[in-house]
């Protein structure tokens, strides 16, 4: 079984782990819970014994072809094979180092969101664009291995060719058979076996029980465990981004807000620059060398320029409260 999951790349066999990389600080954790988990056991085949010797040790066989189990403690066999048990460890090393980066990250989101509503600046910006990139990595990476488990789930088959343990046992005591049965002269069918626990002491029942090679409960068991809690993280992730939204959704309305009160301003700027251009526009009128009666008249000069100002502020009025009966203009 080969397990890549996060920076724990590994073959696991029946009876070992071959470790990639085991001095890589992600790694040591990994290697620490197999340590403490998976202490070394005592090998069945003793120093310069022979393996019949090793055969007996595990298990005792009649003349009659049937196999009697082993005494052994009680609760072994609700254990876990092997090869699940090194799964389970790295699967929870994985999820734990992944739970670890989501509480990072969202200790660092939320204020750096909090402080980004409350004040749009480019450093602010560029902390969100960081953010929301290790975001975008971060959910890749927990999306991918939810997305094996899942696939492990919706196929009994590949579930069933993980029991590394089981097939072990089955070639062991088909071996076994053959040989007990050669020796008696007799040829007879290797009987079906139940469902056998890591330990190789462990078992061999009798002919009469039946085991079924698709039987993956235990394993489908811990893989939707594991399936849920990455579910759980990943719905954490999806929380951020969708409070990262949220924010950019307040601060594009600020923006906005902010746009349409300069486009206001702009408007309202253009309409006295028009009363402005009128006034300015009777001016130079009356600025030309062109005869008019009204210089003539001694003390118009006042009165005339107060009248063109009043009717420009009146006209300034008029426009800017048609712009309002329009709803161009915010009340």
């Amino acid at each position: 079984m080969v397990v890549n999951l996060e920076f724990i790349k590994a073959i696991v066999t029946a009876e070992e782990v071959l470790l990639l990389d085991p001095l890589r600080q992600e790694v040591l954790p990994f290697v620490d819970q197999l340590r403490q988990q998976l202490p070394h056991k005592s090998p069945f085949r003793m120093h310069g014994a022979s393996p019949l010797d090793a055969q007996e040790n595990e298990m005792h066989f009649s003349t009659g072809g049937q196999w009697l189990p082993v005494p052994d403690s009680e609760g072994l066999q609700n254990e876990l094979p092997f090869e699940f048990q090194v799964l389970e460890i790295a699967l929870e090393v994985v999820c734990t180092y992944l739970d670890t980066n989501v509480a990072e990250l969202e200790r660092d989101a939320y204020p750096v969101l909090d402080e980004l509503a409350r004040n749009v600046s480019t450093k602010n910006l560029e902390h969100v664009r960081s953010l929301k990139s290790n975001l975008t990595r971060l959910l890749a990476r927990v999306q991918k291995v939810r997305d094996e488990l899942e696939h492990l789930l919706d196929d009994n088959e590949d579930m069933a060719d993980l029991y590394l343990t089981r097939k072990w046992i089955q070639n062991q005591q088909n071996e076994a058979l053959l040989g007990a049965a050669a020796s008696n002269g007799l040829i007879t069918p290797a009987p079906y076996l139940p469902r056998l626990s890591s330990h190789r002491s462990v078992s061999l029942a009798t002919s009469n029980f039946v085991v079924d090679d698709d039987d993956v409960e235990d394993l489908e068991m811990l893989l939707e465990a594991y399936f849920m809690q990455l579910d759980g993280t990943r719905n954490k992730i999806l929380s951020v981004r969708e409070y990262i939204d949220d924010t950019e959704d307040y601060v594009n309305i600020q923006l906005d807000n902010q746009r349409n009160e300069l486009i206001q301003l702009q408007l309202t700027l253009t309409i006295a620059s028009f009363a402005i251009a009128v006034e300015t526009l009777i001016a130079g009128l009356f600025g030309m060398n062109i005869p008019c009666p009204l210089y003539e008249v001694h003390g118009v000069f006042n009165p005339f320029v107060g009248c063109v100002t009043a009717g420009c502020i009146l006209l300034f009025l008029l426009v800017l409260g048609y712009a309002r009966w329009k709803k161009l203009l915010g009340s």
